[in-house]
């Protein structure tokens, strides 16, 4: 069973293979379309390769694999090897190692598709002047801007992915929440302890590199237990899950006590490098909402209903009952805790805005 980490790789790396097709296939009809032309002329028919099934095809699948090849190379090695580069130098950078990767690409895959196309040997000398003549020819020239314009569009695709999040951008292109929808789900509001004191003895500029590492060190676990980051607040942060995927093997628990672990793991790094090991408290709710496209000038797909505000008046009380975390009642029911997590009753609290007391309880 693959994991949530690899399952999030591929949906990831799909798009590029998808991407790469339909730009493929626009350039391909569009040289076939001009090249039925220009044969009616004088055209040196030795570097054309006409549109036969088998070519199309094998175009395809190669187009596919090379989409799919730089979607790989894109989200599992170069990621995050430019990350503290701009938006522009980023693509710049990026672009100059795929342009190298894609040409080697060329000089393999148009000898195999001119021997398909002529039903020679690839190592017949006929397939070797079609590749010469084509690597002087202005279709070369053509496929280099196509090749270079889908490159352009699926790292463009993925620093815009990167910046809003891969499920928020394909639920935008799919419509999910044009319409407002209810669903039922699991939220975790995270705040860092001591965070004012922290920003006053770091000043404004550590800090925020504090915070950038912070949040860096729980991508892991909120991606290893199928959380989704719904917004980042100063400090705080706000994972969501869907009812389903957040009660499912206690995500939501395991979640939390991930993070905690990880932090922990990075704290003689972080009294090292900032002076100070920072922590933090969360509370866990599970409720309805109404979920939506919202905005004008820029769109969001935000979450409304009174199980955020709870979430944070939740999390708001750990520091008075002295614990870390605190989780509903409600949540604590839905969750299949089993023997694997002992839940400790803390008693009824009443919230602020809420007529009735709530029971906590805090996960050991």
């Amino acid at each position: 069973m693959l994991s949530p980490k690899t399952k999030r790789n591929i949906s990831r790396i799909i798009p590029f293979g998808v991407i790469w097709l339909v730009l493929g296939w626009v350039n391909l009809f569009s040289q076939e379309a001009v090249l039925a032309v220009a044969l009616e002329g004088n055209l040196n028919q030795s570097l054309v390769i006409r549109m036969t099934p088998e070519v199309f095809l094998f175009a395809s699948i190669a187009i596919i694999v090379v989409g799919l090849l730089v979607g790989a190379i894109e989200v599992v090695c170069l990621g995050n090897l430019f990350s503290k580069k701009s938006f522009l130098r980023k693509i710049a950078y990026k672009f100059g190692f795929y342009a190298m990767f894609l040409l080697l690409v060329i000089l393999i895959s148009y000898p195999i598709a001119a021997a398909l196309e002529s039903q020679i040997s690839l190592f017949d000398p006929i397939v070797l002047d079609k590749l010469l003549d084509f690597l002087f020819s202005l279709e070369f020239a053509s496929t280099i801007v196509s090749i270079a314009f889908s490159l352009f569009i699926s790292l463009f695709y993925s620093e815009i992915s990167e910046n809003i999040g891969h499920g928020v951008l394909m639920n935008f292109f799919t419509g999910k929440y044009h319409r407002p929808i209810e669903e039922k789900r699991v939220f975790l509001f995270s705040d860092m302890k001591s965070s004012t004191t922290i920003a006053e003895q770091l000043g404004h500029i550590e800090y925020f590199e504090l915070l950038k590492q912070y949040y860096s060190d729980f991508s892991d676990a909120i991606v290893r237990y199928e959380g989704e980051v719904y917004q980042y607040i100063g400090d705080e942060i706000v994972i969501s899950w869907k009812y389903e995927d957040g009660i499912k093997n206690n995500n939501c628990i395991r979640c939390f006590l991930a993070m905690k672990e990880d932090l922990k793991k990075r704290a003689d790094w972080y009294t090292k490098t900032f002076g100070v090991a920072p922590t933090f408290k969360a509370g866990l709710h599970v409720g309805e909402v109404t979920t939506g496209e919202i905005g004008a000038l820029k769109k969001e797909i935000i979450f409304t209903g009174d199980v955020l505000n709870t979430t944070a008046r939740i999390q708001g009380l750990c520091n008075q009952y002295n614990v870390d975390n605190l989780v509903s009642e409600d949540l604590i029911k839905a969750l299949p805790l089993g023997n694997k997590f002992q839940a400790m009753a803390l008693g009824s609290s009443g919230l602020k805005g809420k007529e009735d007391k709530m029971k906590l309880y805090t996960i050991p």
